[in-house]
């Protein structure tokens, strides 16, 4: 199976974090997201860190494509955050619940990272507006998973706009493409002739053998 695509995404809160609420596109973030689970699932397996906010958007489109998205995608939750579980965790019956460390928040959130960047050989990660914790997360994302893509969607705005700074020179499309399902497609290598499979396990090895073959005609 081929590697694993990583989502670093939220919306900012404007008490929390204004910086990054000034410059994020709430509907831009919701477009990206959806259009990332539309261009993955089914396809490659996807990997966040329970972000409540996008936990939902994740489960409207998993539900409208009809693959087992329990198979497909893993949810990471620290149990430092307990009481703010979204009721969607339950749905995805594929959540890996981390330690709490020490009751605190940081070293929490960094064991649930270092586990979540360490269980999968990641062919990209993808980064969608969002505030401190994404800075956070392509940091350390780049430190366990150095050969994998970066791919932050400038559009979107919010903390996606300092990994971009910081990530080294990216096309410009990322900045400037609004298409975000093409823009997907493209960034991360999956054909728009790839099938869906219902799980990992029936998913061909060999690409060519994934894509569909417009019938012959006569």
């Amino acid at each position: 199976m081929d590697g694993a695509i990583f989502l670093s995404a939220g919306v900012p809160d404007p008490k929390r974090g204004p910086q990054y609420a000034a410059t994020a596109d709430t509907v831009a973030i919701t477009a990206a997201v959806s259009a990332l689970v539309h261009v993955t699932l089914g396809r490659r397996l996807l990997v966040w860190g329970g972000q409540p906010a996008i936990t939902p958007m994740i489960w409207v489109v998993a539900h409208d494509i009809g693959v087992d998205y329990g198979r497909w995608v893993r949810l990471y939750q620290s149990r430092h955050f307990k009481d703010e579980f979204p009721q969607d965790n339950e749905r995805f019956q594929n959540v890996t619940y981390t330690d709490d460390v020490e009751r605190d928040r940081e070293k929490s959130l960094l064991a649930m990272r270092k586990r979540m960047f360490s269980e999968h050989a990641f062919q990209a990660a993808v980064f969608i507006g969002g505030m401190g914790g994404i800075v956070q997360e392509f940091e350390l994302f780049r430190q366990l998973q150095p050969n994998a893509a970066v791919v932050p969607v400038l559009s979107t705005g919010g903390a996606t706009l300092d990994v971009g700074a910081q990530a080294g020179p990216i096309s410009a499309d990322l900045a400037n493409e609004l298409d975000y399902v093409s823009l997907f497609h493209r960034q991360l290598g999956i054909s728009v002739r790839e099938e869906r499979f219902k799980s990992p396990e029936t998913q061909p090895a060999i690409i060519e053998q994934r894509f569909w073959y417009p019938t012959p005609k006569g």
